[in-house]
C-alpha cells in the first residue's frame, strides 16, 4: 500500500506541475497578444442548449484519461512508477 500511495502522490505532483506551467505559459501568451496593437479577444461562444455540453464531457473525461495516462507512462519510464505500480494505476484509471 505505501508504494501505491507514493505513485499517487507522485502522479498528483507531476499533474499539479504540469497545470501550473500550462497556466503560466497560457498567462504570458495573452500577454504579449495584449500589447500588440489591434489585438481583440473574441467573444465568449453562447451555449444554445444542455445537450452539446452532456456530448462534451465524456469527451473531455477520454482526453483526462488519456493524459493521465501518458503521464504514468512517462514515470515509469523514467523509473519512478515500478511495474506492479504502473499497472495499479493504470486499472484505477481504467475502470
Amino acid at each position: 500500500m505505501p508504494g501505491l500511495l507514493r505513485g499517487v502522490a507522485r502522479t498528483a505532483v507531476v499533474a499539479g506541475t504540469a497545470t501550473a506551467v500550462s497556466n503560466r505559459v497560457s498567462r504570458r501568451q495573452q500577454g504579449r497578444w495584449a500589447a500588440q496593437q489591434g489585438y481583440q479577444e473574441p467573444p465568449p461562444q453562447p451555449v444554445s442548449s444542455a445537450q452539446p455540453q452532456q456530448a462534451a464531457a465524456p469527451a473531455d473525461d477520454m482526453g483526462s484519461t488519456l493524459d493521465q495516462l501518458k503521464q504514468l507512462g512517462e514515470l515509469k519510464a523514467q523509473g519512478v512508477l515500478t511495474e506492479a505500480e504502473f499497472e495499479e494505476q493504470k486499472r484505477r484509471l481504467l475502470g
